[in-house]
């Protein structure tokens, strides 16, 4: 029995035996650190919301479903209101209820799942579009001072275009306004829009183009979040401002468009100017161009009775200008004497320094001394010449004499291993070496049968 009592307890202490509550545990930590945040789009039912605050409830779909719990800190930020039977989209971590070891959703976030699944798209696309360089305002043109012709891209029976019209026809009747109608709404009004920047791009013949349409949801505006319309706005050479719903409404258009209005209306004021304000500005002109004008007709007239007062009578003026130049021909004629004279002067004192510094008996005696070192030169050439080619002789042969192929010719020869290296000991070779002995002419290579080192 004592046996039996102390193999259980070796058998006990050698096993990890868990508890439920550890085992839990250990399974919730599992399951929070092995799973990031979760997106999930799924069904909502058996909502309950008790005393507390927090929310209970279960997300479905046709085969499975989880239970989930949102506490009140997290569900007081939630703007949909929770129903049985909605489809809702949430960003959950999955846990684990120790006490009863249900495996559960604790919820973080919730909104709507079409809504939500747009705004997905919209993130996405627009995180795109940003890392490309489209919203970069380096791209963006500048909106012509000037404004002659408008073209507006949107429904030619929507509100959107009777404000723009009316807003321009206030401000500035004399632009001209050229529609390019197309479906602001529903499926494939993103390729109608994208084809009427084109066109307009293509005809050239408006100054700017105003993308616009009313107020809507998410959906109804979704059309101007649409890729093609992007790239179509970014390539356009003629600048665009957008007009797209309210104030508050933003698209991926606005973002890539060269300038945003909040409204159509707002996007007419833009690119218009207010016709009272250009009449003032006329008019303030008009002012300064008459100062300048009055100004300048006053300068000339100064300048006028200034020159009256100067006009003389032909005949006065000719005999002042005849008597100019009588004093004018009197003036040359004395410069020129006195000029004569000084070069007479001149030309005579650099003849007699010529005649001082005549060279001929100095190239004479340079050139006496120049043949005698000549002659001088050649002899003492020849004498190192001779004296050198006896040194260079004795030195060919001092040299013959020491030079190791003499010593082959007599028959001996250098012994080498297989590096090159001279061989002087037999110490440095062995047993079946090869080695290379050079002769005089050509060499001869052996192997080493003995060494004998007497």
């Amino acid at each position: 029995m004592n046996n039996m009592n102390n193999t259980s307890t070796i058998i006990s202490k050698s096993r990890d035996i868990y508890t439920v509550s550890r085992l839990n545990r250990e399974v919730r930590t599992i399951l929070e650190t092995g799973f990031p945040l979760l997106w999930i789009e799924a069904e909502l039912s058996n909502f309950s919301r008790p005393a507390s605050g927090h929310w209970y409830f279960s997300l479905k779909d046709e085969a499975a479903q989880v239970k989930c719990a949102m506490f009140k800190n997290r569900n007081q930020l939630v703007k949909v209101l929770p129903a049985n039977g909605k489809q809702v989209l949430v960003r959950a971590k999955i846990g684990l209820y120790e006490p009863r070891g249900d495996y559960q959703l604790i919820i973080e976030h919730m909104e709507e799942a079409g809504d939500g699944a747009l705004r997905r798209q919209f993130e996405f696309l627009k995180n795109k579009l940003s890392n490309e360089g489209l919203f970069d305002a380096s791209y963006k043109k500048d909106i012509p001072e000037t404004v002659t012709r408008v073209g507006i891209i949107t429904s030619s029976s929507g509100a959107a275009i009777h404000d723009i019209l009316t807003t321009l026809q206030r401000r500035f009747p004399m632009e001209q306004t050229i529609v390019y109608p197309v479906p602001v709404q529903g499926k494939g009004a993103c390729n109608k829009i994208a084809a009427a920047i084109n066109k307009a791009n293509a005809r050239r013949e408006v100054d700017i183009l105003i993308l616009a349409r009313g107020g809507g949801s998410l959906e109804d505006l979704w059309e101007f979040n649409e890729e093609i319309v992007a790239r179509a706005i970014f390539d356009s050479a003629i600048p665009i401002v957008t007009g797209i719903g309210h104030e508050v409404d933003f698209t991926i258009a606005d973002f890539v468009a060269d300038q945003r209005a909040a409204t159509p209306t707002a996007a007419a004021e833009l690119i218009s100017p207010d016709r009272y304000q250009q009449l003032q500005k006329l008019s303030a002109i008009e002012t300064r161009l008459t100062y300048v004008i009055q100004h300048k007709l006053q300068q000339k007239q100064q300048k006028i009775d200034w020159l009256n007062k100067r006009i003389r009578h032909p005949k006065e003026q000719l005999k002042i200008i005849n008597n100019k130049l009588n004093e004018l021909n009197q003036r040359n004629i004395n410069n020129i004497k006195r000029l004569l004279m000084a070069s007479r002067s001149k030309t005579n004192l650099l003849e007699a320094k010529v005649q001082q510094y005549n060279p001929s008996h100095k190239v004479i005696q340079l050139q006496q001394t120049f043949e005698s070192m000549s002659t001088r030169f050649q002899r003492a050439s020849k004498q190192v010449l001779l004296t050198r080619s006896k040194k260079l002789q004795h030195l060919i042969y001092t040299l013959d004499a020491l030079s190791p192929l003499h010593t082959l010719k007599r028959g001996y020869a250098i012994i080498k291993d297989q590096n090159d290296k001279i061989i002087r000991n037999v110490n440095e070779i062995k047993k079946n070496q090869i080695i290379k002995s050079e002769l005089a002419k050509g060499y001869i290579l052996s192997t080493i049968t003995e060494i004998n080192d007497d």
